[in-house]
Protein backbone atom coordinates (compact mmCIF):
# COMPACT_ATOMS: atom_id res chain seq x y z
CA UNK A 1 0.00 0.00 0.00
CA UNK A 2 1.50 3.21 -0.70
CA UNK A 3 -1.36 6.03 -0.38
CA UNK A 4 1.98 8.69 0.56
CA UNK A 5 0.48 12.16 -0.23
CA UNK A 6 3.41 13.84 -2.54
CA UNK A 7 1.49 16.71 -3.09
CA UNK A 8 -1.20 19.24 -2.41
CA UNK A 9 -3.25 21.73 -4.00
CA UNK A 10 -3.32 24.96 -2.48
CA UNK A 11 -6.83 26.14 -3.75
CA UNK A 12 -8.13 22.56 -2.05
CA UNK A 13 -10.23 21.74 0.93
CA UNK A 14 -7.07 19.41 2.02
CA UNK A 15 -4.92 22.83 1.45
CA UNK A 16 -4.26 25.05 5.00
CA UNK A 17 -4.31 22.17 6.93
CA UNK A 18 -1.52 20.03 8.95
CA UNK A 19 -1.37 17.68 5.88
CA UNK A 20 2.05 17.61 4.50
CA UNK A 21 3.83 15.95 1.74
CA UNK A 22 5.13 12.81 3.13
CA UNK A 23 2.09 11.89 5.18
CA UNK A 24 0.33 9.03 4.48
CA UNK A 25 -3.56 8.48 4.18
CA UNK A 26 -4.45 5.75 6.97
CA UNK A 27 -8.30 6.33 7.61
CA UNK A 28 -11.17 8.12 6.53
CA UNK A 29 -13.99 8.33 9.20
CA UNK A 30 -13.13 5.13 10.61
CA UNK A 31 -12.68 3.54 7.54
CA UNK A 32 -9.24 1.84 6.78
CA UNK A 33 -7.92 2.81 3.13
CA UNK A 34 -6.72 -0.38 1.55
CA UNK A 35 -6.54 1.57 -2.31
CA UNK A 36 -7.95 4.08 -4.51
CA UNK A 37 -11.38 2.89 -4.50
CA UNK A 38 -11.37 3.27 -0.73
CA UNK A 39 -10.28 6.60 -0.85
CA UNK A 40 -12.85 7.32 -3.64
CA UNK A 41 -15.96 6.24 -2.03
CA UNK A 42 -15.07 7.20 1.82
CA UNK A 43 -13.89 10.70 0.85
CA UNK A 44 -17.31 11.58 -1.56
CA UNK A 45 -18.91 12.27 2.22
CA UNK A 46 -18.80 16.41 3.02
CA UNK A 47 -17.57 16.17 6.40
CA UNK A 48 -14.41 14.13 6.88
CA UNK A 49 -12.05 13.06 9.55
CA UNK A 50 -8.71 11.74 8.81
CA UNK A 51 -6.16 9.66 10.19
CA UNK A 52 -2.82 10.16 8.77
CA UNK A 53 0.76 9.02 9.77
CA UNK A 54 3.63 11.81 9.30
CA UNK A 55 7.26 10.18 7.96
CA UNK A 56 8.24 10.80 11.87
CA UNK A 57 5.50 8.33 12.98
CA UNK A 58 3.11 10.84 14.05
CA UNK A 59 -0.60 10.20 14.07
CA UNK A 60 -2.03 12.86 13.06
CA UNK A 61 -5.95 13.48 13.06
CA UNK A 62 -7.30 16.33 10.24
CA UNK A 63 -10.86 17.20 9.93
CA UNK A 64 -12.35 18.64 6.50
CA UNK A 65 -15.72 19.63 5.56
CA UNK A 66 -16.09 20.33 1.43
CA UNK A 67 -19.39 19.61 -1.16
CA UNK A 68 -20.12 16.45 -1.19
CA UNK A 69 -18.35 14.68 -4.17
CA UNK A 70 -15.41 17.54 -3.76
CA UNK A 71 -11.61 16.50 -4.61
CA UNK A 72 -9.80 16.70 -1.79
CA UNK A 73 -6.88 18.05 -3.94
CA UNK A 74 -4.29 15.60 -2.61
CA UNK A 75 -1.90 13.30 -4.49
CA UNK A 76 -0.74 10.56 -4.28
CA UNK A 77 2.30 8.59 -4.82
CA UNK A 78 0.57 5.82 -6.80
CA UNK A 79 -2.38 6.54 -8.20
CA UNK A 80 -3.83 2.97 -7.08
CA UNK A 81 -2.30 3.59 -3.48
CA UNK A 82 -1.46 -0.32 -4.20
CA UNK A 83 0.56 -2.09 -7.09
CA UNK A 84 -1.12 -2.63 -10.09
CA UNK A 85 -2.88 -6.57 -10.55
CA UNK A 86 -1.31 -8.63 -13.83
CA UNK A 87 -3.32 -10.57 -15.55
CA UNK A 88 -2.65 -14.57 -15.09
CA UNK A 89 -4.72 -15.64 -18.31
CA UNK A 90 -3.01 -17.09 -21.11
CA UNK A 91 -5.40 -16.11 -23.82
CA UNK A 92 -4.86 -17.42 -27.25
CA UNK A 93 -5.45 -13.94 -28.99
CA UNK A 94 -3.76 -11.71 -26.44
CA UNK A 95 -1.81 -8.66 -28.07
CA UNK A 96 0.77 -8.55 -25.33
CA UNK A 97 1.97 -12.18 -26.17
CA UNK A 98 2.37 -10.85 -30.07
CA UNK A 99 4.82 -8.24 -29.56
CA UNK A 100 8.04 -8.89 -30.78
CA UNK A 101 11.11 -8.72 -28.32
CA UNK A 102 13.39 -5.92 -27.17
CA UNK A 103 10.44 -3.00 -27.04
CA UNK A 104 10.55 -1.30 -23.77
CA UNK A 105 9.28 -3.54 -20.46
CA UNK A 106 5.89 -1.83 -20.12
CA UNK A 107 4.55 -2.93 -23.10
CA UNK A 108 4.74 -6.31 -22.06
CA UNK A 109 2.72 -5.82 -18.56
CA UNK A 110 -0.69 -7.14 -18.99
CA UNK A 111 -3.01 -5.29 -16.84
CA UNK A 112 -5.73 -7.17 -15.61
CA UNK A 113 -6.95 -4.17 -12.48
CA UNK A 114 -10.41 -3.73 -12.27
CA UNK A 115 -9.36 -0.49 -10.08
CA UNK A 116 -8.33 0.66 -13.55
CA UNK A 117 -11.99 -0.37 -15.52
CA UNK A 118 -13.42 1.95 -13.12
CA UNK A 119 -11.28 4.69 -12.99
CA UNK A 120 -9.50 4.38 -16.73
CA UNK A 121 -12.12 2.36 -18.85
CA UNK A 122 -10.02 -0.21 -18.87
CA UNK A 123 -11.33 -3.68 -19.94
CA UNK A 124 -11.06 -6.46 -17.38
CA UNK A 125 -11.67 -10.42 -17.49
CA UNK A 126 -12.11 -10.46 -13.40
CA UNK A 127 -10.13 -13.90 -13.60
CA UNK A 128 -8.01 -12.62 -10.61
CA UNK A 129 -10.87 -11.66 -7.95
CA UNK A 130 -11.77 -13.13 -4.98
CA UNK A 131 -15.45 -13.35 -3.66
CA UNK A 132 -14.36 -10.79 -0.78
CA UNK A 133 -13.45 -8.48 -3.47
CA UNK A 134 -16.33 -8.91 -5.65
CA UNK A 135 -18.32 -8.08 -2.45
CA UNK A 136 -16.19 -5.22 -1.79
CA UNK A 137 -16.97 -3.78 -5.46
CA UNK A 138 -20.60 -4.32 -5.07
CA UNK A 139 -20.68 -2.57 -1.73
CA UNK A 140 -18.70 0.39 -2.66
CA UNK A 141 -20.80 0.57 -6.00
CA UNK A 142 -17.94 0.81 -8.27
CA UNK A 143 -19.83 0.91 -11.46
CA UNK A 144 -19.25 1.65 -14.64
CA UNK A 145 -17.17 -1.73 -15.02
CA UNK A 146 -15.59 -2.80 -18.82
CA UNK A 147 -15.19 -6.42 -18.93
CA UNK A 148 -13.96 -8.28 -21.32
CA UNK A 149 -16.33 -11.35 -21.86
CA UNK A 150 -15.30 -13.10 -25.67
CA UNK A 151 -17.67 -16.01 -24.63
CA UNK A 152 -20.45 -17.50 -21.95
CA UNK A 153 -19.37 -20.73 -22.84
CA UNK A 154 -17.57 -22.13 -20.03
CA UNK A 155 -15.39 -24.28 -22.12
CA UNK A 156 -14.75 -22.44 -24.54
CA UNK A 157 -13.83 -19.94 -22.11
CA UNK A 158 -11.45 -22.53 -20.54
CA UNK A 159 -9.95 -22.33 -24.13
CA UNK A 160 -9.87 -19.07 -24.64
CA UNK A 161 -8.50 -18.02 -21.50
CA UNK A 162 -5.57 -20.76 -21.72
CA UNK A 163 -7.07 -23.20 -19.10
CA UNK A 164 -7.02 -20.62 -17.03
CA UNK A 165 -9.13 -21.81 -13.97
CA UNK A 166 -10.50 -18.69 -12.56
CA UNK A 167 -13.00 -18.08 -15.50
CA UNK A 168 -15.78 -20.10 -14.08
CA UNK A 169 -15.64 -17.68 -11.31
CA UNK A 170 -15.34 -14.86 -13.48
CA UNK A 171 -18.32 -15.42 -15.15
CA UNK A 172 -20.21 -16.28 -11.44
CA UNK A 173 -18.62 -12.37 -11.10
CA UNK A 174 -20.26 -11.55 -14.22
CA UNK A 175 -23.68 -12.19 -12.94
CA UNK A 176 -23.62 -10.80 -9.69
CA UNK A 177 -22.21 -7.33 -10.85
CA UNK A 178 -25.07 -7.23 -12.76
CA UNK A 179 -27.50 -8.82 -10.20
CA UNK A 180 -26.30 -5.86 -8.19
CA UNK A 181 -27.07 -3.36 -10.29
CA UNK A 182 -23.54 -2.26 -11.55
CA UNK A 183 -23.27 -1.02 -15.07
CA UNK A 184 -21.29 -3.10 -17.00
CA UNK A 185 -20.42 -2.22 -20.67
CA UNK A 186 -18.86 -5.50 -22.43
CA UNK A 187 -16.47 -6.73 -25.42
CA UNK A 188 -16.15 -9.85 -27.81
CA UNK A 189 -12.75 -10.63 -28.97
CA UNK A 190 -14.65 -12.33 -32.13
CA UNK A 191 -11.70 -15.17 -33.17
CA UNK A 192 -13.42 -16.42 -36.66
CA UNK A 193 -13.64 -20.50 -36.16
CA UNK A 194 -13.88 -20.51 -32.36
CA UNK A 195 -16.40 -18.00 -30.87
CA UNK A 196 -18.00 -16.28 -34.19
CA UNK A 197 -21.28 -17.76 -35.51
CA UNK A 198 -23.44 -19.88 -33.83
CA UNK A 199 -21.05 -19.16 -30.29
CA UNK A 200 -21.36 -15.48 -30.68
CA UNK A 201 -24.99 -16.25 -30.91
CA UNK A 202 -24.98 -17.63 -27.89
CA UNK A 203 -23.33 -14.76 -26.24
CA UNK A 204 -24.95 -12.02 -27.33
CA UNK A 205 -28.24 -13.76 -26.32
CA UNK A 206 -26.76 -14.39 -22.29
CA UNK A 207 -25.74 -10.66 -21.90
CA UNK A 208 -28.55 -9.54 -23.39
CA UNK A 209 -30.70 -11.66 -20.68
CA UNK A 210 -28.46 -9.52 -18.02
CA UNK A 211 -30.09 -5.83 -19.77
CA UNK A 212 -29.92 -3.32 -17.91
CA UNK A 213 -27.10 -4.10 -15.87
CA UNK A 214 -25.61 -4.61 -19.14
CA UNK A 215 -25.48 -1.65 -20.96
CA UNK A 216 -23.35 -2.22 -24.36
CA UNK A 217 -21.31 -5.01 -25.87
CA UNK A 218 -18.99 -3.92 -29.12
CA UNK A 219 -17.46 -7.02 -31.12
CA UNK A 220 -13.89 -6.26 -32.29
CA UNK A 221 -11.78 -8.86 -34.33
CA UNK A 222 -9.02 -10.41 -33.17
CA UNK A 223 -5.63 -8.37 -33.66
CA UNK A 224 -2.66 -10.65 -35.21
CA UNK A 225 0.84 -9.65 -36.12
CA UNK A 226 3.33 -11.54 -37.73
CA UNK A 227 5.15 -12.66 -34.32
CA UNK A 228 3.01 -15.36 -33.59
CA UNK A 229 5.56 -18.34 -33.32
CA UNK A 230 4.60 -21.27 -31.21
CA UNK A 231 1.02 -19.60 -30.18
CA UNK A 232 -2.59 -20.96 -30.50
CA UNK A 233 -3.15 -21.39 -34.77
CA UNK A 234 -6.00 -18.26 -35.18
CA UNK A 235 -6.64 -16.82 -38.70
CA UNK A 236 -7.48 -13.11 -39.09
CA UNK A 237 -11.09 -12.29 -40.65
CA UNK A 238 -11.53 -11.83 -44.05
CA UNK A 239 -14.11 -10.05 -46.06
CA UNK A 240 -16.47 -12.82 -46.34
CA UNK A 241 -15.99 -13.69 -42.54
CA UNK A 242 -16.32 -9.71 -41.30
CA UNK A 243 -19.58 -9.37 -43.39
CA UNK A 244 -20.82 -12.67 -42.25
CA UNK A 245 -19.91 -11.16 -38.69
CA UNK A 246 -21.06 -7.41 -38.88
CA UNK A 247 -24.83 -8.72 -40.17
CA UNK A 248 -25.04 -11.48 -37.25
CA UNK A 249 -24.37 -8.13 -34.79
CA UNK A 250 -26.39 -5.56 -36.46
CA UNK A 251 -30.19 -8.43 -36.94
CA UNK A 252 -29.49 -9.37 -33.52
CA UNK A 253 -28.96 -5.61 -32.22
CA UNK A 254 -32.09 -4.94 -34.53
CA UNK A 255 -33.69 -7.31 -32.28
CA UNK A 256 -32.80 -5.40 -29.44
CA UNK A 257 -33.75 -2.22 -30.56
CA UNK A 258 -36.71 -3.57 -31.01
CA UNK A 259 -37.79 -5.50 -27.52
CA UNK A 260 -35.32 -3.60 -25.33
CA UNK A 261 -34.98 0.42 -26.83
CA UNK A 262 -31.31 -0.11 -27.08
CA UNK A 263 -29.35 -1.72 -29.92
CA UNK A 264 -26.64 -3.07 -26.76
CA UNK A 265 -24.84 -4.92 -29.00
CA UNK A 266 -22.08 -3.22 -31.87
CA UNK A 267 -19.78 -4.15 -34.30
CA UNK A 268 -16.32 -2.68 -34.35
CA UNK A 269 -15.70 0.06 -36.98
CA UNK A 270 -12.47 -2.16 -37.87
CA UNK A 271 -15.20 -4.95 -38.58
CA UNK A 272 -16.91 -2.54 -41.34
CA UNK A 273 -14.26 -1.74 -42.96
CA UNK A 274 -12.67 -5.39 -43.18
CA UNK A 275 -16.23 -5.76 -44.77
CA UNK A 276 -15.87 -3.42 -47.35
CA UNK A 277 -18.71 -1.95 -45.80
CA UNK A 278 -19.60 1.78 -45.01
CA UNK A 279 -19.56 3.07 -41.32
CA UNK A 280 -22.95 3.35 -40.09
CA UNK A 281 -25.21 6.79 -39.77
CA UNK A 282 -24.93 8.93 -36.51
CA UNK A 283 -28.00 7.51 -34.77
CA UNK A 284 -27.03 3.85 -35.26
CA UNK A 285 -24.70 4.06 -31.95
CA UNK A 286 -27.21 6.06 -29.97
CA UNK A 287 -25.02 8.17 -27.43
CA UNK A 288 -21.67 6.16 -28.47
CA UNK A 289 -21.66 3.82 -25.28
CA UNK A 290 -18.46 2.15 -26.71
CA UNK A 291 -16.25 5.25 -28.82
CA UNK A 292 -12.75 4.26 -26.75
CA UNK A 293 -12.74 0.96 -27.94
CA UNK A 294 -13.20 1.57 -31.49
CA UNK A 295 -16.79 1.73 -32.22
CA UNK A 296 -17.94 4.52 -33.89
CA UNK A 297 -14.96 6.25 -33.89
CA UNK A 298 -14.91 7.22 -37.59
CA UNK A 299 -18.52 7.97 -37.91
CA UNK A 300 -18.33 10.26 -34.92
CA UNK A 301 -14.71 12.26 -36.09
CA UNK A 302 -16.28 12.26 -39.68
CA UNK A 303 -19.72 14.06 -37.95
CA UNK A 304 -17.72 17.02 -36.04
CA UNK A 305 -15.58 17.45 -38.50
CA UNK A 306 -18.28 18.15 -40.95
CA UNK A 307 -19.53 20.07 -38.58
CA UNK A 308 -16.83 22.35 -37.85
CA UNK A 309 -16.19 22.31 -41.79
CA UNK A 310 -20.09 23.91 -42.21
CA UNK A 311 -18.86 26.82 -39.82
CA UNK A 312 -15.42 27.60 -40.91
CA UNK A 313 -14.47 30.81 -42.40
CA UNK A 314 -10.83 30.49 -43.67
CA UNK A 315 -7.99 28.40 -44.39
CA UNK A 316 -4.72 28.87 -44.31
CA UNK A 317 -2.85 27.54 -48.48
CA UNK A 318 0.12 26.46 -47.08
CA UNK A 319 0.67 22.74 -48.36
CA UNK A 320 0.15 20.24 -45.88
CA UNK A 321 0.10 16.57 -45.25
CA UNK A 322 -1.77 13.86 -43.31
CA UNK A 323 0.03 10.52 -42.11
CA UNK A 324 -2.52 7.64 -40.74
CA UNK A 325 -3.01 3.95 -40.93
CA UNK A 326 -4.55 1.82 -43.65
CA UNK A 327 -7.90 1.18 -41.92
CA UNK A 328 -8.61 4.93 -41.36
CA UNK A 329 -6.85 6.10 -44.62
CA UNK A 330 -10.41 6.35 -46.65
CA UNK A 331 -12.45 7.76 -43.46
CA UNK A 332 -9.80 10.61 -43.88
CA UNK A 333 -9.80 11.06 -47.58
CA UNK A 334 -13.40 11.71 -47.48
CA UNK A 335 -12.78 14.71 -45.07
CA UNK A 336 -9.52 16.11 -46.54
CA UNK A 337 -12.54 15.84 -50.23
CA UNK A 338 -15.34 17.73 -48.37
CA UNK A 339 -12.09 20.32 -47.31
CA UNK A 340 -11.31 20.51 -50.92
CA UNK A 341 -14.49 20.86 -52.24
CA UNK A 342 -14.79 24.10 -49.85
CA UNK A 343 -11.45 25.85 -49.87
CA UNK A 344 -10.25 24.38 -53.89
CA UNK A 345 -7.12 26.19 -53.29
CA UNK A 346 -6.30 24.04 -50.27
CA UNK A 347 -2.83 21.85 -50.89
CA UNK A 348 -3.40 18.45 -48.55
CA UNK A 349 -2.19 14.90 -49.30
CA UNK A 350 -3.29 12.00 -47.47
CA UNK A 351 -0.40 9.15 -46.82
CA UNK A 352 -1.80 5.61 -45.78
CA UNK A 353 1.07 3.95 -43.47
CA UNK A 354 1.62 0.28 -43.93
CA UNK A 355 2.40 -1.49 -40.56
CA UNK A 356 5.68 -3.45 -41.46
CA UNK A 357 6.59 -3.39 -37.87
CA UNK A 358 3.50 -5.52 -36.53
CA UNK A 359 2.49 -6.68 -40.16
CA UNK A 360 0.06 -5.81 -42.35
CA UNK A 361 -3.23 -7.20 -41.03
CA UNK A 362 -2.84 -4.52 -37.91
CA UNK A 363 -3.85 -1.86 -39.98
CA UNK A 364 -4.63 0.92 -37.03
CA UNK A 365 -3.04 4.30 -36.44
CA UNK A 366 -2.51 3.86 -32.98
CA UNK A 367 -0.26 0.92 -33.45
CA UNK A 368 2.28 2.65 -35.77
CA UNK A 369 6.15 2.97 -34.69
CA UNK A 370 7.75 5.93 -35.71
CA UNK A 371 10.57 3.78 -37.82
CA UNK A 372 7.69 2.64 -40.21
CA UNK A 373 6.29 6.24 -40.24
CA UNK A 374 9.20 7.92 -41.08
CA UNK A 375 10.49 4.84 -43.91
CA UNK A 376 7.47 5.24 -45.79
CA UNK A 377 7.35 8.92 -45.70
CA UNK A 378 10.60 9.85 -46.35
CA UNK A 379 11.41 11.49 -49.71
CA UNK A 380 7.63 12.43 -50.32
CA UNK A 381 6.29 15.57 -50.75
CA UNK A 382 4.77 16.00 -47.06
CA UNK A 383 4.68 20.05 -47.49
CA UNK A 384 5.30 22.61 -44.93
CA UNK A 385 3.38 20.22 -42.31
CA UNK A 386 2.38 16.83 -41.24
CA UNK A 387 -0.39 16.22 -39.32
CA UNK A 388 -0.63 12.71 -37.38
CA UNK A 389 -3.32 11.36 -34.62
CA UNK A 390 -2.40 11.98 -31.01
CA UNK A 391 -2.81 7.92 -30.66
CA UNK A 392 0.06 6.92 -32.43
CA UNK A 393 1.69 8.15 -28.90
CA UNK A 394 2.64 7.00 -25.64
CA UNK A 395 0.01 8.55 -23.51
CA UNK A 396 0.53 11.32 -21.76
CA UNK A 397 4.08 11.51 -23.30
CA UNK A 398 5.63 12.56 -27.17
CA UNK A 399 7.24 8.68 -27.55
CA UNK A 400 6.02 6.80 -30.25
CA UNK A 401 5.53 2.61 -29.63
CA UNK A 402 9.48 2.05 -30.81
CA UNK A 403 10.25 4.61 -28.45
CA UNK A 404 11.49 7.02 -31.28
CA UNK A 405 10.92 11.06 -29.82
CA UNK A 406 8.49 13.37 -31.67
CA UNK A 407 11.58 15.48 -31.90
CA UNK A 408 13.25 12.62 -33.67
CA UNK A 409 10.53 12.25 -35.82
CA UNK A 410 10.03 15.34 -37.16
CA UNK A 411 13.85 15.58 -37.68
CA UNK A 412 14.45 12.60 -39.66
CA UNK A 413 11.21 13.88 -41.86
CA UNK A 414 12.60 17.54 -41.84
CA UNK A 415 9.37 19.03 -41.57
CA UNK A 416 7.14 20.46 -38.21
CA UNK A 417 4.90 18.09 -36.99
CA UNK A 418 1.23 19.02 -35.48
CA UNK A 419 0.21 15.99 -32.90
CA UNK A 420 -3.56 16.12 -33.31
CA UNK A 421 -6.47 15.47 -31.42
CA UNK A 422 -8.95 12.83 -30.63
CA UNK A 423 -12.15 14.87 -32.19
CA UNK A 424 -13.04 15.69 -35.87
CA UNK A 425 -13.33 19.12 -34.85
CA UNK A 426 -9.60 19.44 -34.04
CA UNK A 427 -8.73 17.01 -36.83
CA UNK A 428 -10.75 20.22 -39.20
CA UNK A 429 -8.35 23.03 -37.60
CA UNK A 430 -5.19 21.58 -38.21
CA UNK A 431 -6.25 21.07 -41.90
CA UNK A 432 -6.98 24.44 -41.97
CA UNK A 433 -4.07 25.68 -40.50
CA UNK A 434 -6.28 27.10 -37.11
Amino acid sequence: MSARIIQIDPESPAAGRSIKPGDRLVRVNGHKIKDVLDYKFYAYEPSLLMELHSEAGTIKLVRVKKPAGADLGMTFEDYLMDRPRACANKCVFCFVDQLPRGMRKTLYFKDDDVRLSFLQGNYVTLTNLSDSEIGRIIRLRVSPLNLSVHTTDPALRRLMFGGRGGSGRALDALYRFAKAGITLNCQIVCCPGLNDGAELEHTMEDLKALYPAVMSVSVVPVGLTKHREGLYPLKPFDKESALKTVRQVEWFGDKCRLKLGSRLFYPADELYLKAGLSIPPDAFYEDYPQLENGVGMLRLLVTEAEAALAESEKALLKPFSIATGTAAAQCLQKILNSVKEKYANIQGKLFSVRNEFFGETVDVAGLLTGGDLVRQLKGEPLGERLLITKNMLRHGENVFLDDMTLDEFSRELGIPVRVVGPDGADLLQAILGY
